[in-house]
């Protein structure tokens, strides 16, 4: 029953609900609609040999973590969504599921007891927020039991108070937020890609978790150190007496300079998420960065950006994926580089390291026998283990834009 859990893609966001000052208003009626599971995405199939169901079947998915089956739903208006969830788990184990909507997490291992028999139908029912159009809503098995069998999905939608007629809408809530733009700066972990399917850097990825107000740039550069993103061309292959890459001329590359600019670069109020340590290990010219210099460079983007009004926000690298048996581990360096420069330097720092190489075990990566080159752990990365495909560096943007939420970082307001 149940496959993996591969994000498929993250439907477009309709805007925020707008906010209305009325005199006197009318609760709009609450409707409710219902969404087959024989039309929504399941990761298995379609089955009807189990009586009581709805409509012509319903999704017995692959027995797997992160099996899934996908909605997509459509409300008049934003608002919030109780969802009755109709399913049948004929074991006696328990079969909890993440709940994703709009690719964001919005209910953590939802239980999806034994109900006695595959035949015996039950309802769990959930609610979150909605968006004004088409939404997407995912149960993703956290075991690798998988999936409970799943019928359909009740989706009643209470839409904010209707105004009288006279009563003017006053702005939406998003509507008096300042537009802000966010800067990246890192290495291929974190860039577009260069052509073909890989590699995917997450940072290729994020734009879509933000709402208009927030525009993403994305500066990240393949193969680079903090020091070669500075200093490109301009950092040479000899190391002098100090264990330093000699930089001749001392001049900054294209891509800080037009950060830097007056006119077009940052802007108070914008954000520069700095993600570096993967090449900066590289023992050799003109990559390497030693460990001093690495931090003193971390506090050389900080302050600048800083001066101009605006916020740095620094994250350890990326982790690739390096098993110890059935487990996950860290297999990046510069983390205590990291962390110490954003403490010296009062800049907040989100561990991506820990937060990926977690998120890896969560969809149970390691137990493959050491294959990664096929299935979801395949889909997820790179021939090298090491880079992304677009689903998952979808997937680590999403890590990122959770962290800024959970860590209560000001740019998480910007988010959908």
């Amino acid at each position: 029953m149940k496959s993996r859990l591969i994000l498929a893609g993250v439907a477009a966001l309709a805007s925020a609900v707008a906010m209305v000052t009325v005199v006197t208003a009318t609760t709009a009626a609450a409707a409710t609609v219902r969404y087959e599971a024989e039309a929504a995405v399941c990761t298995g199939t379609i089955d009807s040999n189990w009586p009581g169901f709805s409509g012509s079947g319903f999704c017995n998915g692959t027995n797997a973590v992160g099996a899934y089956a996908q909605f997509t739903v459509t409300t008049a208006a934003a608002g919030t969504a109780t969802v009755g969830i109709r399913y049948a788990n004929g074991t006696t184990v328990g079969r909890p599921a993440d709940v994703l909507v709009n690719g964001v997490t919005r209910a953590s291992a939802v239980a999806f007891d034994g109900t006695g028999s595959w035949s015996t139908w039950a309802t769990r029912t959930v609610t979150f927020p909605v968006d004004a159009g088409s939404n997407t809503i995912r149960l993703n098995p956290t075991t690798a039991n998988g999936l409970a069998n799943i019928d359909y999905l009740d989706v009643t939608t209470d839409s904010a108070p209707s105004p009288s007629p006279c009563a003017p809408p006053s702005a939406s809530p998003t509507a008096g937020q300042p537009k802000v733009t966010v800067w990246l700066a890192g290495d291929s972990t974190m860039a577009d890609p260069s052509g073909g399917v890989c590699p995917v850097g997450w940072g290729n990825q994020f734009a879509q978790y933000f709402t208009a107000n927030a525009t993403v740039r994305n500066s990240a550069v393949g193969g680079r150190s903090i020091q070669t993103w500075l200093y490109d061309p301009n950092v040479t292959s000899t190391m002098d007496s100090s264990g330093e890459c000699v930089i001749s001329p001392v001049t900054y590359s294209s891509r800080w300079q037009a950060m830097l600019d007056a006119t077009n670069g940052l802007k108070a109020g914008d954000y520069l998420l700095i993600q570096f340590g993967i090449n900066d290990s590289t023992s050799t010219c003109p990559r390497h960065v030693g460990s001093a210099r690495y931090q003193q460079l971390l506090g050389v983007m900080a302050a600048a950006v800083k001066a101009r009004g605006a916020h740095p926000i620094f994250l350890t690298p990326v982790a690739a994926i390096t098993c110890s048996g059935s487990t996950a581990v860290g297999n990046r360096g510069f983390l205590t580089e990291t962390n110490n420069a954003a403490s010296a330097n009062g800049v907040p720092v989100i561990d991506l390291h820990r937060l990926s190489y977690t998120l890896y075990n969560t969809l149970g990566f390691c137990p493959n026998n050491g294959d990664y080159s096929a299935g979801p752990v395949g889909a997820f990365f790179c021939n090298d283990h090491t880079h992304f495909e677009a689903a998952g560096a979808r997937q680590i943007a999403g890590v990122v834009a959770k962290a800024l939420r959970d860590q209560q970082i000001p740019l998480a307001a910007y988010l959908r």
